[in-house]
């Protein structure tokens, strides 16, 4: 039976990877998103596609949404993943009208991100246990973390070719599968090259993760879950209660390099934002230390 929701939302992931090139975690994102709108008008409005629902099939779906216990967050997710199917429908000339484009998502307030002091930063990494098999593997791979601003993803992703030791940087593939340099500690280097030295040499590698840089103990490349298993691990160890994740370790690598007098189009760069109003949020996590610079030195205090 032709369903013409489920048509269109796999000719939309067929646009979301090969034409916008996103992450798989985006595409699974943007696609669920669809499905609810679809599994809505297939409840209440059957036969009706997604060419021909209207504004106010689309306002009445997320009507439904605001009634269910879910946070601002979420719902704003959900619209945003509605106007982007829409978008597609758009472009691909499937519709001569965008009923999403005036759908009107909550405000959200910026969330200043997490951030490790460099202090507790340098308690975590003492505290990892070298005497252990995979201490060197995890001392190197949080070292990374916070002296290139990785994303998780990018960590585990991360392969031999890529690092260029002698200059001292490495080749990141990022959301979208972009390229960016960025450059790396000689603190990350050193613990990489023990890292390969001691421990990784010596592991039975599985086929077709012989490139990765961080295996686990079966030799294959690490998952997202095992790197924040590591880092609540790590971060118990030394008593610190903040509920760190790898992300936090990105937010703590820009907060300092803008509190250290950073350019911020040069941490958009490493980072790999698309956009500077991304980077711009690491600005206003050092306001305190700015009051109190304009209290101790502004000469009419």
């Amino acid at each position: 039976m032709y369903k013409p929701w489920d048509n269109s939302i796999k000719q939309f992931h067929h646009y979301l990877k090969i034409e916008r090139s996103l992450s798989e975690n985006s595409i699974e994102a943007y696609c669920r998103d669809a499905k609810k709108l679809g599994d809505f008008m297939e409840s209440f409005y059957p036969g009706v596609g997604p060419q021909a629902a209207t504004k106010v099939q689309l306002r009445e779906f997320v009507g439904t949404l605001g009634k269910l216990e879910i946070s601002d967050f979420t719902l704003a997710r959900v619209i945003s993943g509605i106007k982007a199917f829409y978008k597609f429908l758009m472009y691909e000339g499937l519709i001569q009208e965008d009923p999403a484009q005036l759908l009107e998502a909550p405000r959200l307030g910026r969330k200043l991100p997490d951030t490790l002091s460099f202090e507790e930063i340098n308690q975590i990494l003492e505290g990892i246990p070298m005497g252990e098999l995979q201490g060197h593997r995890n001392r190197a791979m949080l070292e990374l973390l916070y002296s290139s601003g990785l994303r998780v993803s990018e960590l585990i992703g991360l392969k031999k070719s890529q690092i260029f030791e002698d200059i001292g940087f490495l080749r990141v593939v990022g959301k979208g599968n972009k390229e960016r340099l960025v450059p790396v500690g000689k603190a990350a280097l050193k613990y990489i090259r023990i890292y390969q030295e001691e421990v990784r040499n010596h592991q039975e590698i599985a086929r077709g993760h012989e490139e990765y840089i961080f295996l686990n103990r079966r030799g294959k490349k690490l998952s997202r879950v095992m790197v924040f298993m590591i880092i609540k691990e790590a971060v118990e160890r030394v008593g610190i209660q903040k509920n760190v994740s790898p992300h936090t370790f990105r937010h703590s690598f820009a907060t300092h390099l803008i509190e250290g007098g950073a350019d911020l189009r040069a941490v958009q760069e490493m980072l790999g934002h698309e956009s500077i109003t991304t980077t711009e949020i690491y600005t206003h996590l050092d306001r305190d230390y700015l009051r109190q610079v304009l209290t101790d030195f502004h000469p009419r205090k």
